[in-house]
């Protein structure tokens, strides 16, 4: 996983697989904002959807941790603020739903070892398959956020991405 705030990726291109710079700068330069929830074509990289979404953050409770196996997650927050837990691919998850090849998503029972970071507005995240991540957490469980979020999905075979 690869974290950092979208106004400072100038200078970091060859931390990135160009594909997911390309992605970045998209992010930043797109007023997200001003879209209707749904999913978008990533101009320029046919086989990329930008999904935009808006809820409010949840409970840790009401929160699971979820992996991916046929596409990398950008995440980018445009308004509003929440817990984005992570943690490595591991044989001791316990696994809440099996594998759905369809939604391309696993769910667990929890984080382990639980690593946490507040994801707030202009920060984006990378997540590989290997990645386990838990969003939508409330970062105050009796004050809950209204978040803005974009989620590009990254085919894993996009680009040389094996």
């Amino acid at each position: 996983m690869f974290i950092g705030d979208i106004e400072n990726i100038d200078g970091e291109e060859s931390e990135f697989h160009p594909l997911i710079f390309e992605i970045l700068k998209y992010l930043r330069r797109t007023d997200f904002n001003s879209f209707p929830d749904g999913s978008y074509p990533v101009p320029g990289f046919e086989n990329c959807i930008a999904k935009v979404q808006r809820y409010k953050t949840k409970p840790l409770k009401d929160c699971h941790p979820e992996a991916h196996e046929k596409f990398i997650d950008v995440q980018f927050v445009a308004k509003g603020e929440e817990v984005l837990g992570w943690c490595p691919m591991s044989p001791d998850l316990k696994i809440l739903s099996p594998y759905d090849p369809e939604k391309d998503v696993v769910f667990f029972e929890e984080i382990l070892p639980d690593s946490t970071v507040i994801f707030g507005e202009g920060n984006y995240a990378v997540l590989y398959p290997p990645d386990v991540h838990r969003p939508c957490t409330s970062i105050d469980e009796d004050a809950p956020d209204d978040v803005t979020k974009v989620v590009v999905k990254i085919p894993v075979g996009a680009a040389g991405f094996c």
